[in-house]
């Protein structure tokens, strides 16, 4: 059943992008994470163009991921001064990167440094993944090396970013340390979902745990919270400034992961964390292999170089 995409431009199969939602919310129920920054390269590779991709992508973010603050906020898992502050740099970082999509856009090389980027981090955070999940497996296979790991330390970036100036209280977080770098994290986060259509949760919970030492729960909890309004922001100024949201795409999207999330959850009860974080690398690096080699391979249509039709011009 083939449906038309007003902002994207183009005709497209109704299912082929139920089937990438449900997809990639299984991928999020099975691994807890946000799934954008598997959305957006996979809706790149069915012909949604880059820019659409990325802002269609922030905008269902947006309602996927406000269940999950709302849920953690009756827990009481939201350092909401930890988070105004990361939200701060959010909107600050989301607003250079909206207008940063611009210049690119009009240069014609949006697609090209979406693609570099996505390769430099997507391998990174894969690489990464990967070795620690192939590390704790082995060290399960060794009693007293997992005993050994199981200590956890305060995290020395930890001790070195509480000595630094504008040192706050975070009452929930049991934290004084520095504002300065969950602003500074925030902003990058910002400029990534501007120009990759992605919340950083991937990237933000990480540093929330081992680098700012916050509690895991509240990490999550907090982090759901600036998604949803750093997401929010920017796809309000996508769709102000680059006119590049298309509703009906998100919703569809939204639907398929909604549905998929569900059996991803049921599924993931069955694995142990580090064989889901072994999983999640390995479709990382597969998904890194294929836009590197889409960077570097000569296109087989060479008229698929000419800037895209749709995407809000």
């Amino acid at each position: 059943m083939e449906i038309y995409l007003p902002i994207a431009g183009m005709s497209i199969n109704f299912f082929v992008i139920l089937g990438i939602g449900g997809m990639v919310g299984f991928l999020s129920g099975l691994f807890g994470v946000g799934g954008g920054f598997l959305l957006t390269p996979l809706m790149m590779m069915i012909g949604i163009p880059p820019a659409v991709a990325a802002a269609s992508d922030s905008n269902q973010i947006v309602a996927a991921a406000s269940s999950g603050a709302f849920a953690h906020w009756r827990l009481g898992n939201v350092d909401f001064k930890m988070g105004l502050i990361i939200l701060a740099g959010g909107i600050t970082g989301g607003t250079i990167g909206v207008q940063f999509v611009k210049i690119l856009r009009a240069a014609g090389n949006f697609e090209f440094v979406m693609k570099v980027v996505y390769v430099l981090m997507l391998g990174l955070v894969g690489g990464a993944m990967f070795m620690e999940s192939l590390r704790t497996i082995l060290r399960s296979r060794t009693p007293g090396a997992a005993a050994a790991a199981a200590e956890v330390s305060e995290p020395k970036l930890a001790r070195l970013f509480a000595k630094m100036p504008l040192k706050m209280n975070f009452h929930r977080s049991g934290l004084q340390t520095s504002a300065i770098f969950p602003f500074a994290i925030g902003t990058i986060v910002g400029i990534m979902a501007a120009l990759l259509g992605v919340g950083g949760g991937f990237i933000m919970v990480p540093a929330m745990i081992y680098i700012i030492g916050m509690p895991t729960i509240a990490a999550i909890g907090t982090d759901l919270f600036q998604i949803v309004l750093t997401s929010a922001n920017v796809t309000l100024q996508q769709a102000m400034v680059n006119k590049t949201v298309d509703l009906l795409l998100a919703l569809i999207l939204l639907f398929g992961s909604t549905i998929g999330a569900q059996f991803g959850a049921i599924a993931g009860k069955r694995l142990k964390g580090e064989q889901i974080r072994i999983l999640l690398a390995i479709i990382v690096l597969a998904l890194t292999v294929k836009l590197f080699l889409d960077l570097v391979l000569t296109p087989s249509d060479l008229v698929s170089l000419a800037p895209a039709k749709g995407g809000g011009h």
